[in-house]
């Protein structure tokens, strides 16, 4: 009862509850960052130095009225953000942030579970995402959401083709769908696939910025353009879903890419004996380590390029990144044939 019950449920509400802290906080770290870029200070008035800034914000956006347009379509405008918001917190079910742990008298594994087709899991869960975004765009009865809705399932169908060919050149390299497989297959290797498989590494972060909508890809909001885009007529808690959607897929996006190409839990050059002092901060702090690294080029991609045109986005999905990524495919395939 509690292998089966307990410690899943203390587990879930656990990365649960962290995932919603760190968006709340990734909100405060993203405006400081880009006051930074551009010499300011960003919020300094909540709290010391601004950090009860995030607070401040969820009460607001709490206590705000929550409108519904009149001409909307009521029952899917309020299901949108949800099904924006629940895909990217169900994905965490199978993401490892370390091995396994001694507490409370058990070896406890830290992750929820360990599926033996956890990536295609993952790709599947945060395909679905896109859709509280088109449903949002189509519920609103509004132009500039349903243009933003049009873009969005478009960047989506163009970019996922590029990252999943990616991700199955990783599967050849690790031999497994298992994301703790992967990581255990990167020890084993002695090597993290960003050092072998650089093309899949540079691609999957060019299309995880277009998947969650983020600079120099937000198309889908483009204020200047959309007023907004899909969350234009969206207030309150629903407009507040979107945002923690957006942030939280941020951080699935920086999760993953952290399991697959930088070895996870496991320290810098695991296999190398001079840096084994490196073995003495526990693999979770390394994960985290990790995948703050990729949170913070998410920041900077943002307060450093401008937005792309539409044509310009299409075009650098169809014409660069997916033949790359069938190329990168091919070639790990021929070498993988060869060295067997």
């Amino acid at each position: 009862m509690v292998e089966l019950v307990l410690i899943p449920l203390l587990k879930i509400i656990v990365v649960l509850n962290a995932t919603l802290l760190g968006v709340t906080y990734m909100v405060l770290l993203e405006r400081k960052v880009i006051a930074w870029a551009q010499s300011r200070l960003g919020p300094m008035r909540v709290g010391p130095y601004g950090v009860l800034q995030p607070v401040a914000d969820a009460m607001k956006l709490m206590l705000k009225e929550d409108i519904t347009p009149a001409r909307a379509d009521k029952w899917v405008f309020t299901l949108a953000p949800i099904l924006s918001m629940v895909p990217a917190l169900v994905v965490y079910a199978v993401i490892p942030f370390g091995d396994q742990v001694h507490l409370f008298g058990r070896q406890i594994s830290l992750y929820i579970t360990d599926i033996n087709v956890g990536l295609l899991y993952v790709v599947s869960v945060t395909s679905v995402g896109v859709y509280g975004i088109i449903l949002a765009g189509y519920s609103s009865n509004s132009k500039w959401p349903l243009l933003a809705s049009l873009r969005a399932s478009a960047q989506l169908i163009s970019y996922e083709i590029a990252i999943t060919l990616t991700l199955v050149s990783v599967v050849l390299m690790s031999g497994t769908l298992s994301m703790v497989g992967i990581v255990t297959s990167q020890a084993s290797q002695g090597v993290w696939y960003a050092f072998i498989q650089p093309t899949a590494f540079i691609i999957f972060f060019i299309g995880g910025l277009a998947e969650t909508n983020r600079a120099p890809f937000d198309l889908p909001e483009a204020e200047q353009e959309l007023t907004g885009g899909f969350h234009t007529e969206y207030s309150g808690m629903r407009f507040a879903l979107f945002f923690l959607a957006e942030y939280a897929n941020i951080i699935v996006v920086s999760s993953v890419a952290t399991t697959l190409f930088l070895g996870g839990w496991l320290r810098p050059f695991p296999n190398v004996e001079f840096l084994s002092f490196l073995g003495v901060v526990p693999g979770w702090c390394w994960f985290l380590l990790k995948s703050f690294v990729f949170l913070y080029l998410f920041i900077w991609v943002r307060a450093t390029l401008p937005r792309y045109r539409y044509d310009q986005l299409m075009r650098l999905g169809w014409k660069v990144l997916i033949p790359l990524a069938i190329a990168n495919l091919i070639l790990t395939a021929i070498v993988k044939v060869a060295l067997a």
